[in-house]
């Protein structure tokens, strides 16, 4: 025990204190975000190996601290100590093995769950993403007798004024990002397509703290799918642990009913409390989880709006590389 307790302190004495140039406010309002727009769901939900931590690392780091309201059904929460879990979840992934960058036209299938904050019906989807992006592939509504529709494909226009990338284009950001945490956030904060897109008619520019950009942009890319060196996977946790405000607890779980570690940071903006759930043992994304702290109603009608301590909550139940649209790996 002693020899685990003298790791842990040795894995958080490698997590520098946060700069006060990642905490400049009054910049343009923060643009990667959840949006809902009926995208295709292969193009949003694309895994990545993400964070997590082993169980004895979690009781090791545990604070009996409960956070925010715990609506009914929903496991108990307890918050760990964000940098002990961000340093282990950075040895453990450095240690990963490279994979091989997909063809652009192979395919990437996702399976998943979604429940809405207003409803207890949780719909299932599976979609396919052409790597290069230019395709995307669903079922049909089943027919009579049938267990399955029949496979539709769509070509995907190219959308200038959107800030979505498609699987290959992301895989192309990363591997330009440097090794070095603080290296690393600098050049997220300030990569002008976060900043500049997406540009949506009638939807009027707004700033954001640098720290927000940076957190969400983070977010993004270890819950993507995509073939990142180990070592720089481990260095976007390290960069993770240099934004103030980021908060790990034990106990959050996803559509599925998985219990994971819940990853969240308040944003300046208010808004529900948003988690990105990781498997304790694996360090795999599963899923997301938001939170309403308090009451919304965003068209001034009580019967339908949001109201506190209502969730929503997804989760990805299966992410591979397969050569054709309606191949599940």
């Amino acid at each position: 025990m002693d020899d685990d307790l003298r790791s842990l302190r040795e894995w958080r004495a490698e997590i520098p204190e946060p700069g006060q140039e990642w905490i400049i406010p009054q910049r343009r309002r923060l643009l990667t975000r959840i949006r809902g727009r009926g995208r295709t769901l292969g193009r949003r939900l694309l895994l990545v190996g993400a964070l997590g931590a082993a169980a004895a690392l979690a009781v090791a780091t545990l604070r009996p601290e409960p956070l925010g309201p715990n609506p009914a059904n929903t496991p108990p929460v307890v918050q760990l100590d964000s940098n002990v879990v961000l340093a282990h979840a950075a040895e453990v992934v450095g240690r990963r093995k490279s994979t091989q960058v997909p063809l652009p036209t192979q395919w990437h299938y996702t399976k998943t769950l979604e429940k809405q904050p207003n409803s207890d019906t949780v719909r299932a989807g599976e979609g396919w993403m052409r790597y290069d992006g230019k395709q995307s592939a669903s079922l049909g509504r089943a027919r009579l007798g049938q267990e399955e529709g029949e496979l539709i494909i769509r070509d995907v226009p190219p959308d200038p004024g959107d800030d979505d990338l498609s699987p290959q284009q992301y895989d192309a950001k990363l591997r330009e990002l440097p090794t070095n945490p603080r290296k690393l956030l600098a050049k997220v904060t300030a990569d002008r397509h976060w900043i500049d897109y997406p540009k949506e008619e009638g939807v009027p520019k707004s700033a954001a703290p640098d720290a927000d950009r940076a957190y969400r942009v983070i977010m993004l890319y270890l819950s993507r799918y995509g073939s990142m060196p180990p070592r720089l996977e481990a260095t976007l946790f390290r960069a993770l642990a240099l934004i103030p405000g980021v908060h790990v607890e034990q106990g959050v779980s996803d559509a599925a009913g998985r219990s994971g570690l819940g990853i969240w940071r308040e944003p300046a903006g208010g808004g529900p409390r948003i988690y990105y759930i990781l498997d304790r043992d694996t360090y795999r994304y599963l899923g997301a989880r938001g939170v309403w702290l308090r009451d919304e109603f965003p068209f001034k009608d009580s019967e339908h709006g949001i109201r506190k301590g209502a969730v929503w909550s997804t989760a990805l139940l299966s992410s591979v590389i397969v050569d054709r649209p309606g191949q599940r790996g």
